[in-house]
């Protein structure tokens, strides 16, 4: 839980509206953020049915209201406008922990946000070449790193960052691409 509310440091996520937590899994950071953030609706975004029950149990059971979960291939659901069901540009925030390299996350992202949206990307260790490939991909989706916040959520945390992008460009009609392909030929 320290964890997830680690990324309440980031302005632009403590003070959200809409908040999509990409690779939702469990529900971290999601679930704590819904309960950090009760004036935010928080969309639980994954593609795993089986994960999703068990976030909507927990929703159920902590009595969320500004919390759902929905099951789809954020590839899918970023493709598809807000106004028919979809997340293509709806949301203020998105937060990804423990979903892949930070070219893949940028990539999912950017067509979820609005444009001046972020992304924050909880990860270990800085790696330079990981760092290099998330600021290329994110100039083919128009989105540029804002920063690189370290963080001890915890006693014991070790070498803890969130990594924060702004989208400053429209995400072009390409993105995001096929499901899986992101991950087959990362951007970068």
């Amino acid at each position: 839980m320290a964890d997830s509310l680690s990324g309440l440091e980031v302005p632009e996520l403590a003070g959200a509206r809409r908040i999509a937590d990409v690779g939702a899994g469990a529900g971290f950071p999601g679930l704590v953020l819904a309960l950090a953030i009760p004036r935010a609706q928080v969309d639980l975004i994954e593609s795993v049915g089986r994960k999703t029950a068990v976030t909507d149990r927990l929703i159920q059971a902590a009595e969320l209201g500004n919390a759902r979960s929905i099951t789809a291939r954020v590839e899918d659901y970023g493709r598809v406008p807000a106004a028919l069901g979809g997340g293509r540009e709806a949301y203020d925030v998105v937060t990804a922990r423990a979903v892949g390299p930070l070219a893949l996350l940028v990539e999912y992202a950017a067509p979820l946000l609005r444009e001046d949206g972020v992304l924050v990307a909880w990860k270990g260790a800085r790696n330079e070449a990981e760092e290099a490939a998330g600021a290329a991909a994110g100039e083919r989706v128009g989105m540029a790193v804002k920063e690189v916040l370290p963080v001890a959520p915890y006693p014991g945390s070790k070498r803890r960052h969130l990594h924060v992008y702004r989208k400053i460009a429209p995400t072009l009609p390409e993105f995001p691409r096929r499901a899986g392909i992101a991950r087959k030929r990362p951007l970068a």
